[in-house]
């Protein structure tokens, strides 16, 4: 007997109406998906979290009251919505908050003019559990963010690099190769093992350094010094 698709359940976090309207016809038209609330801030966006469940957030960065920031840390901080995943929608490529949501908990972001097929990937890729961390710019944003001193407080970094003396050499490895922005299967290529045991890796890994997804050990790779933001 066939097993019936999981629908993804998906949150619109967005000041703009006709935005979340046009978001909502997109998810809405695939059958694997499906809008369960929509808010107009924050505050709402938590609110509906809690009382709907959803897989995935759509979440506003910039929106009035309790903006996308200060929703997403509260999402993240909340036990009861450890399976929610927030992905935060940026008007722009270049935004000063980007590495400040990855650190709240987000699992990655994507800018309002991406292609309709670019969303729909990137909520099922957040609902999968993995970072949205395959397009270009979101290594390049977070190398440059903290180069810029997104990464100067020494505290963050004093904390994760004693927690990253409880890795092994092995998942040592694994952090810096998930911190390039290679896959699983990426990964398994290139240390000539199964994408089953790079994915044991990368749990353990997390598990240990307390990051929620991929996402958040790319964030915690650079702030403790193990992977320096290229000069390019």
């Amino acid at each position: 007997m066939e097993e019936t698709p999981t629908t993804i359940r998906v949150l619109l976090a967005d000041d703009q109406a006709l935005l979340r309207s046009a978001f909502k016809v997109l998810v809405d038209s695939e059958p694997d998906m499906e809008v369960v609330g929509e808010a107009s801030d924050g505050a709402q966006a938590c609110a509906l979290a809690r009382q709907t469940r959803p897989d995935v957030v759509l979440m506003d960065i910039r929106m009035p009251g309790t903006d996308g920031l200060a929703a997403t840390r509260m999402i993240s901080a909340d036990p009861e919505l450890a399976a929610v995943r927030v992905v935060m929608l940026t008007t722009f490529e270049v935004d000063e908050y980007v590495v400040q949501s990855l650190r709240a908990g987000a699992s990655g972001f994507l800018g309002k003019g991406a292609e309709p097929e670019e969303l729909l990937n990137a909520i099922r890729v957040a609902a999968a559990g993995e970072a949205l961390l395959s397009p270009a710019a979101t290594k390049g944003l977070i190398a440059t963010f903290l180069a810029q001193g997104g990464g100067a407080d020494p505290g963050p970094a004093a904390v994760h690099a004693e927690r990253l003396a409880a890795l092994t050499v092995r998942e040592r490895e694994v952090l810096v190769h998930v911190a390039a922005g290679l896959s699983n299967d990426e990964i398994a290529g290139r240390l000539e093992v199964s994408p089953l045991t790079v994915k044991t890796h990368v749990n353990r890994a997390m598990a240990k350094l307390g990051a929620r997804d991929r996402a958040q050990l790319v964030v915690i790779a650079y702030e403790s010094g193990l992977v320096r933001p290229r000069a390019d």
